[in-house]
């Protein structure tokens, strides 16, 4: 896979180091104890982030650490900070994050509120030695009916984090038709790409050969069910797509455009120049200056 991913240039995140659900725990790990544990514990970050430093921009470091604690159970409550504090060590350069369930989802789920999320984030950063600093939010983003304004207001609360935010897994459950699927994601779409804090969404759509997990974008014939079809309709809405236009007296000409690469040509008297420029998020106007 990872020649694949290496071969087409596809920016990849790691998922995950480790996973506190003891359902999704190796079978051989569950009776491990003490320094048993801890040894393969050590010996799992080093073999892993060694062999792909460089290769993810993201690590879910330890996964769903707010409804389960298998390791932390076992090792003490510090366990979590020393597989941050390793990572940090081992890829210093990939974003790490806290990745968890039911957080924008409901507010019904007291293992994982807006509050927990973020004081499970401050005691990371002040454990005592110096701490480690979260890099992002993940959020995974499992629906069933979805709250618009639920989801709105706990993005707002986290944004005072002032990290980025990524929906990481996101999709709608399988309890519902296909065709309410699709509406409901496309709801949860749109307030995920509108929240300014929100830096990039993932789905958890992958396709196999016994179906997939909660929704699809396509059967089996790769043809779009309903879910694929907004998913490509929010792709060619949120882009900019080509824009035509003469320039002023003065040589300026401007236009909104979404974040991303632009490619850019100029005709002026038989002659063209190309170039291209990028729109990042700032706030200041970004100015773009060619010369024919």
């Amino acid at each position: 896979m990872m020649d694949f991913v290496r071969a087409n240039r596809i920016i990849a995140r790691g998922h995950n180091i480790f996973w506190e659900d003891p359902r999704y725990t190796p079978a051989w790990v569950l009776n491990l104890t003490g320094e048993d544990l801890r040894s393969a514990v050590n010996r799992r970050i080093s073999s892993l982030m060694t062999r792909y430093r460089s290769e993810f921009v993201h690590w879910d470091v330890s996964n769903e650490m707010l409804h389960f604690d298998f390791y932390e159970s076992r090792l003490g409550k510090n366990a979590s900070y020393g597989f941050y504090a390793a990572a940090r060590e081992y890829d210093s350069l990939a974003t790490l994050f806290l990745n968890d369930f039911n957080v924008v989802e409901t507010c019904s789920d007291e293992k994982s509120t807006v509050d927990e999320y973020i004081a499970r984030v401050r005691e990371l950063e002040r454990y005592e030695g110096g701490g480690v600093r979260m890099d992002g939010v993940g959020l995974e983003g499992h629906f069933t009916v979805p709250n618009a304004a639920l989801m709105r207001a706990n993005l707002d609360k986290l944004a005072s984090l002032e990290l980025p935010i990524w929906l990481t897994e996101i999709d709608v459950s399988s309890t519902l038709d296909r065709r309410t699927q699709a509406i409901y994601l496309e709801q949860v779409l749109r307030e995920g790409f509108s929240h300014p804090s929100v830096k990039g969404i993932m789905l958890w759509t992958a396709l196999h050969p016994y179906g997939c997990y909660e929704m699809c974008l396509t059967d089996h014939n790769f043809q779009n069910l309903p879910a694929g079809d907004v998913v490509d309709q929010k792709l060619r809405e949120w882009k900019t797509g080509e824009v035509k236009a003469t320039t002023n007296d003065h040589g300026s000409f401007s236009f909104f455009g979404f974040l991303g690469e632009y490619r850019v040509g100029i005709l002026y008297k038989g002659r063209t120049v190309n170039s291209s420029f990028s729109l990042s998020r700032d706030p200041q106007t970004k100015h773009v200056r060619l010369q024919i």
